[in-house]
This record gives C-alpha cells, structure tokens and sequence, in this order.
C-alpha cells in the first residue's frame, strides 16, 4: 500500500514546488506520475537490485550529479533545494534523504527534469499519455518502463483513486 496520491499531491508536492517558485498543475501532475510509476506511490522505497531510493526512485549518482553539474550553477534554487533537507543527517548521509524526507525527494526528482534545460510543458491537458512521454524522454537516461506503463500506474493509481472519491 502506497501513499494516497491526493495526499501527496496537497501535502507535499504542491507545497514543494510553490517552495521553489516553480508551481503549476503540470508540474504536479508529472511529479505525481513520476511517483507513481518509478516506486507505486511509495510502495516501496527501495526495489531490490537497484541502487535507487524514495518515491521517485532517485539513484546517489544522479544525486551527486543533480547537485555536481545542475545546482552548483543555480545558487538561488540550490539554497531552495538545501533548505527543505534535514539539518544534521543531510550532512552525514545526504542519499538517505531521497527516502525519507518527501518534500527533498519531491524537489530533487524536478532537479532531474529541469537539469535538461528544457521547459516542462504548461499543460498536459488531462493527458497521462503526454506525461508518459515527458517523463520517459527526460527522467532516466535509462527509462524503467514504457510510456503505457507510465499512463497504466497513472490511471490506476491517481486517476481512478481521484475520480472515485469526487
């Protein structure tokens, strides 16, 4: 049992993103599918095998490299970004943060799509498949899944939980 995707989405990516200036509905949606897809809401935070941690199944290489080769040249978000990571255990195992501290992981996994240089679409107009599309041409160099598994665990697991409690 993953974490509820309404929950997440009004308790911690929201708050995340407004945090960091960079709110949009878009940028919710696609977070809230990246979660959905690499680690099942929060099912599980480590898969067996992969060196991956959290929600948003973030590896410590591309950590170090978010921070190494994207942040160290935006010192105003750095400082964003660092001030949502835990005081004292950010210093002595800053990985461990992708697991265990949400709104980090959530700013982190948007650090991925950024550290492109492309602009995140403002829209994806309700469609899941678009969000696939985003997240499989910019989150992993090595995507784990297809785009219809992208949109099968979005249906599934934000869609149909959302439409269902309205």
């Amino acid at each position: 049992m993953g974490i509820c995707a309404k929950e997440l989405r009004t308790l911690v990516i929201r708050p995340t993103l407004k945090h960091l200036g960079l709110w949009s509905s878009a940028t919710e949606d696609l977070l809230l599918g990246t979660a959905a897809q690499e680690s099942g809401l929060g099912e599980h935070l480590k898969m067996d095998n992969h060196r991956a941690l959290g929600i948003y199944q973030i590896t410590p290489r591309m950590h170090r490299n978010i921070w190494d080769n994207f942040l160290s040249t935006q010192p105003e978000l750095a400082s964003k970004v660092r001030g949502l990571a835990s005081q004292h255990e950010f210093l002595q195992h800053p990985h461990a943060e992708l697991a265990t501290n949400l709104s980090y992981a959530t700013a982190v996994a948007l650090m991925v799509y950024l550290r492109r240089g492309k602009p995140l679409p403002e829209s994806f107009k309700d469609n899941p498949k678009r969000l696939g599309r985003c997240w499989h041409n910019n989150f992993h160099s090595k995507p784990q899944g297809t785009v219809d598994q992208f949109v099968e665990h979005y249906n599934s697991l934000i869609r149909d939980k959302e439409t269902s409690k309205s």
